[in-house]
């Protein structure tokens, strides 16, 4: 797939089983971080706003590593947006819906992820024009079975599924019709970060071409 300067959250979306959510706290990690996942086939990268380093982690992947990218996770406000933006990212994540996020993240070109736990949150998003949403916490909020009863009623709304997703789970989530791809922290593991393990990212990045049944 050849992304276009302009992305949709679709594209965003179809073009891996998995988007990692990655938190870093060492900026030294960034690049050689996403290259790692590069080299496994992983080139959508969500690095989340949970450490002061944040930013410039997206900073650093988006000029080092073009190939890759790069999105922010856990964009709360419009101010996240507009930070994201200005440090390179293509993409938002946030774990719920608001129109204010919505609003600033169309105001910076950003392609957004918005989370949903309930039918409400999918008819407000939906009133906004967002049909692919992150359905967040997934597990903690109903699971596969959840997206099977939404299945029916939002019939035109697709999903990725964050939030106690494993490659044990990830499966049962990718069967699903209406799920495009999952979440999952699991293909950065802390302790890899930690000790430079980049060949254990590669690996685990090239593993998740076999989660789709």
């Amino acid at each position: 797939m050849l992304f276009s300067p302009k992305l949709s959250a679709l594209q965003i979306m179809q073009d891996a089983p998995v988007i990692p959510v990655i938190v870093l706290s060492d900026v030294a990690h960034a690049v050689p971080m996403a290259r790692a996942l590069l080299a496994g086939g992983i080139r959508v990268l969500e690095v989340t706003l949970r450490t002061p380093q944040a930013l410039a982690c997206i900073e650093a992947i988006a000029r080092e590593v073009p190939q890759a990218v790069v999105g922010a996770g856990t964009v709360r406000t419009r101010a996240d947006a507009q930070a994201a933006a200005m440090a390179g990212a293509r993409f938002a994540v946030s774990p719920g819906y608001t129109p204010a996020v919505a609003q600033a993240c169309r105001d910076v070109g950003l392609a957004l992820l918005p989370g949903v736990a309930t039918g409400t949150e999918i008819m407000q998003a939906q009133e906004e024009g967002l049909t692919e949403l992150k359905f967040f916490p997934a597990m903690q909020a109903g699971g596969p079975a959840m997206l099977k009863a939404w299945s029916g009623p939002f019939f035109d709304v697709k999903f990725c599924p964050t939030g106690g997703v494993t490659p044990h789970n990830a499966p049962d989530f990718l069967a699903l019709p209406n799920v495009v791809c999952v979440g999952g922290s699991w293909l950065v593991p802390a302790q890899a970060l930690a000790s430079g393990d980049w060949a254990c990212l590669t690996r685990l990045a090239r593993d998740t071409q076999n989660l789709r049944k």
